[in-house]
């Protein structure tokens, strides 16, 4: 008997490649990065080239060393490559860029298997390792050049600060504050949503439960609905919730264990910015629950009529 073909999915029944769901994904992040690189000038384009270069070429080498088939064309590098960068600030050295995005795609994706193998998603990994390497230029942001910030403290950290002066919600939901490339423009993060629901790349429970949990225990704990906003619009909220907890790889399957995944993403993301000294928690969040996803999966599985 033929040994069975193992292979990463999507396989030969579906209408999508890894290749061309790969492409969907960057043409949603398109407007985030439009955004960044308007909201930061050059010095973002310079961040987002380091990633996606390093990163794609990372691959290259590293199947080239272990003699394992090329990939680089499935566009998988360039998205974990542009989610690094959109993660990061300015502030963050471009040799740092680059030790990221080859830690992402050689220790995080090309160590246990490569696209469809890596038990984490690559991207928060990496911005994870920068974070407790270079937690001096990788934490906090960089401000946008039209925004007089009279205060070096992104928005996340001035919640709750009395007579700290925040941006006003329009200015948060347009990105005209401090953080990293790609999270700010709430607006831009929205149209890759909306693109990537019309095109069935990804369902819509994971990022609104996500955000939603994050929102309502914002409002139970500060009792205040306009606070609960800005724990909303506020860090990479919404950049994680739609483009890396919606990750095929990392994530459950069903949608139960969805569900699970971004309740708990959520309920972390809460502890972590309200009761511990980071006040950003969506990167944890993700990482630990893809940590968990095995588990979930397991748990949440349909069994078949009759089945044990």
């Amino acid at each position: 008997m033929d040994k069975p073909i193992m292979a990463a999915g999507p396989h030969i029944h579906s209408k999508d490649s890894s290749r061309r769901i790969m492409l969907d994904v960057i043409i949603a992040l398109l407007p985030a990065t439009i955004a960044g690189v308007v909201l930061y000038g050059l010095p973002a384009l310079w961040v987002i080239l380091a990633c996606v270069v390093s990163a794609v070429a990372a691959e290259f080498l590293f199947n080239l060393c272990i003699r394992r088939e090329q990939t680089v064309g499935d566009l998988s590098a360039v998205v974990t490559g542009l989610l690094l960068a959109l993660n990061l600030s300015t502030n963050v050295p471009l040799w740092q860029c680059v030790l990221g995005s080859v830690f992402a795609i050689v220790l995080v994706k090309g160590a246990f298997g490569g696209i469809g193998r890596n038990f984490a998603n690559p991207a928060i990994t990496a911005r994870i390792f920068l974070l407790a390497a270079f937690s001096s230029t990788v934490a906090g942001g960089a401000f946008p050049k039209a925004v007089d910030a009279v205060s070096s403290a992104t928005p996340l950290e001035l919640i709750g600060v009395e007579g700290a002066q925040l941006p006003s919600l329009l200015d948060m939901f347009l990105g005209l504050r401090g953080g990293a490339i790609g999270e700010g423009c709430i607006l831009a993060l929205l149209l890759g949503f909306a693109y990537l629901l019309l095109r069935r790349v990804i369902r819509w429970q994971t990022p609104v439960v996500f955000i939603g949990t994050v929102f309502v225990l914002s409002l139970i704990a500060t009792g205040s609905f306009v606070d609960a906003i800005y724990e909303l619009l506020a860090g990479g909220l919404v950049l994680g919730a739609v483009f890396m907890a919606t990750d095929y790889s990392t994530t459950p399957i069903n949608l139960r264990g969805k569900l699970l995944f971004a309740l708990g993403c959520g309920l972390i993301t809460f502890v972590i910015r309200f009761f511990c000294a980071y006040p950003e928690g969506v990167s944890f969040s993700i990482l630990c629950m893809n940590i968990l996803a095995p588990w979930l999966e397991k748990w949440t599985r349909v069994k078949p009529l009759g089945g044990v």
